[in-house]
């Protein structure tokens, strides 16, 4: 779509989404601005102008205190958070500080009345990747290898997957166009991407193993599948990045990915935990990336941003004396709020998310909330 407009009405009762984290839908208010904790900044302008290196997250934090108060101040419903309409560099975004919106249009333009024109916005088909000049959510440099790759496996996925079984003349390390063979149950794709298990994350929590990272080594296609009598298929390599062989896993290529989303609050309630830190180090900072323990099936999607949290520390109750000095009653501390995480790849049970903001050190085990 090429307009990132918003769909408002003329008469008093403006639709708004209301904060996700309340597990609400869309509500109609009298109320002239979002709610308090979606505020605008004090030192908000009047207007921005949009540039080319900004994204979505940079413009939000110019005119609220919370960037994923967003789809609130366009008075955006869920299918425009889901299918967000294109912005673009030099166009102008206003602050129209009477009603407390932000607008493509200057405050006072439209009906003559001060209100913004009802912009009606005709279904388009969404094309990813072809608008190249779209301003994006979040800086695409910093999630793009994430995006294609199969990062994380889920068990019963790895269970079933098919395997490479055999490779052409025997060869131990396969190349661009070499054959393999291939036994287990494909899914009707024809491009597959290969991977090889790696770390098992667990919950935190549970201690399940929630799913495995998975080393992304290349791609295969189908060339012919197995005939009756034949346990094996036969693949051509389209491509590696790592040596890939016998043993090697298989798992269909994901639908071309959603690149620009709009940052808002999750669909629900979330109360999770970091599960792991990519890479494998013991600390996150700004812009690194990291698994939560919730997914799809828990109300998570593209775009959703949570708030980080330090777990708060468990101290003994000075005033008690306990048992000869033993078994002193415990005081728990508040969690400490250290960042905000923005969720762009979602699986089934786990997610992975963008470390946006950080006052102290991301670790595996910090609480992951939907935001206040």
């Amino acid at each position: 779509m090429k307009n990132f407009s918003t769909v408002m009405a003329h008469a008093a009762a403006v639709a708004l989404l209301a904060c996700a984290a309340s597990g609400a839908a869309v509500a109609q208010t009298n109320a002239a601005g979002p709610s308090a904790a979606c505020a605008f900044r004090p030192d908000a302008p009047d207007k921005h102008v949009v540039v080319k290196r900004d994204t979505l997250w940079d413009i939000s934090g110019k005119f609220l205190r919370n960037p994923w108060c967003w789809p609130q101040v366009w008075g955006m419903n869920r299918d425009e958070i889901r299918n967000p309409h294109w912005i673009y560099p030099g166009q102008v975004i206003w602050f129209d500080r009477a009603r407390g919106r932000l607008s493509l249009d200057r405050p006072g333009d439209g009906d003559g009345r001060g209100q913004p024109p009802l912009t009606r916005l005709s279904p388009q088909v969404r094309s990813e990747g072809t608008d190249q000049g779209a301003v994006p959510s979040i800086p695409a440099s910093a999630i793009e290898p994430y995006l294609t790759q199969p990062l994380v496996v889920e068990s019963d996925e790895l269970a079933g997957a098919p395997r490479i079984v055999a490779s052409q003349e025997g060869r131990v390390y396969l190349g661009m166009g070499d054959r393999v063979y291939v036994h287990g149950a494909l899914t009707g794709d024809t491009v597959y991407q290969v991977f090889r298990p790696g770390t098992v994350l667990r919950d935190p929590q549970t201690g399940k193993v929630m799913a495995h990272e998975a080393a992304f080594l290349g791609s295969v296609k189908l060339v012919t599948a197995a005939a009756p009598g034949v346990d094996a298929h036969t693949f051509q390599v389209v491509d590696t990045v790592r040596e890939m062989g016998v043993g090697d896993l298989l798992v269909p290529q994901p639908p071309t990915p959603v690149r620009n989303y709009v940052p808002h609050a999750p669909l629900q309630p979330i109360d999770a935990r970091v599960m792991s830190i990519y890479a494998g180090v013991t600390y996150a900072g700004q812009s690194q990336v990291v698994t939560v323990n919730r997914g799809a099936v828990d109300g998570l999607d593209v775009g959703a941003v949570l708030q980080l949290y330090h777990v708060g520390k468990t101290v003994a109750d000075p005033a008690s004396r306990g048992f000869l000095g033993m078994r002193r009653a415990q005081l728990k501390m508040p969690d400490e709020q250290n960042g905000n995480l923005f969720i762009f790849r979602v699986f089934k049970n786990v997610s992975y998310g963008l470390i946006m903001t950080v006052t102290a050190p991301v670790q595996v085990g910090d609480v992951v909330k939907s935001p206040e």
